[in-house]
């Protein structure tokens, strides 16, 4: 690949698109809340929501110079992060904040790449953070997970129409907002029948002394606020 072709991919990816036809946001945002709202339709692309929630653990615990081990994303769409040092500190507690709170920001970032109409580099961004977390996956079931996830990325970027590829982004970032929200309710309703005594909120409860009930609160504000500011961006661009 020549310095020319090199030249013309950075400007590609970096660009801007046209922004796309005005029924596109509002049907996809459509189609991502029905996915969000279908039981059979959520517990097949749940996954993506806990490929975001495990890859947050995971930047977090870098972030504060804990030992990265891995991650396991399971069939079930569970995950598991494990990371080494310290049981207590701002490090733990960021590690353990940065999961339920990682999708809506994700969703958020890609809101606002979409509102600067740049379609092509939010795809490619999406596929190097997917590659980044492909290094540090330790089952198989989450290694092809993250596998087919990028390479649905690649595709659409590389073979995809504007009109395709605004699509997969809209699409794909509506899912982020919407389904950033569902997993917190998930939460509460197990703590409120007994169980997840193991969940980030509880694990927060007994790092901080705050209920986990205040950490339930919490994730779900910053998810209903990365939805409101997200949405407001995709339906009335900057």
């Amino acid at each position: 690949m020549d310095a020319r072709t090199l030249d013309e991919l950075w400007t590609a990816v970096t660009g801007t698109q046209p922004a796309p036809p005005g029924w596109l946001p509002l049907a996809t945002g459509a189609a991502a809340l029905l996915t969000v709202l279908a039981g059979p339709l959520w517990r097949i692309a749940r996954g993506a929501i806990t490929i975001a929630h495990e890859g947050g653990h995971g930047l977090a615990a870098l972030a504060t110079r804990r030992r990265l081990a891995g991650i396991r994303l399971h069939s079930d769409t569970s995950g598991l992060t494990l990371s080494y040092g310290r049981s207590t500190g701002p490090g733990w507690l960021l590690t353990l904040a940065a999961g339920y709170t990682t999708p809506a920001l994700l969703g958020l970032g890609c809101a606002a790449l979409l509102a600067a109409g740049r379609v092509t580099l939010l795809l490619w961004l999406a596929i190097a953070l997917l590659l980044a977390l492909l290094v540090r996956i330790r089952n198989a079931y989450g290694f092809l997970s993250v596998l087919l996830t990028g390479g649905a990325f690649f595709l659409v970027s590389w073979f995809g129409s504007p009109d395709v590829q605004a699509g997969f982004a809209y699409l794909g970032t509506w899912f982020l907002l919407l389904g950033s929200v569902r997993p917190v309710l998930e939460l509460q309703r197990q703590r409120h029948h007994g169980q997840g005594h193991g969940s980030d909120a509880d694990q927060l409860a007994r790092l901080t002394g705050v209920p986990g009930l205040a950490w339930t609160v919490l994730f779900l504000i910053t998810a209903l606020a990365a939805l409101a500011l997200g949405a407001s961006w995709l339906l009335h661009p900057l």
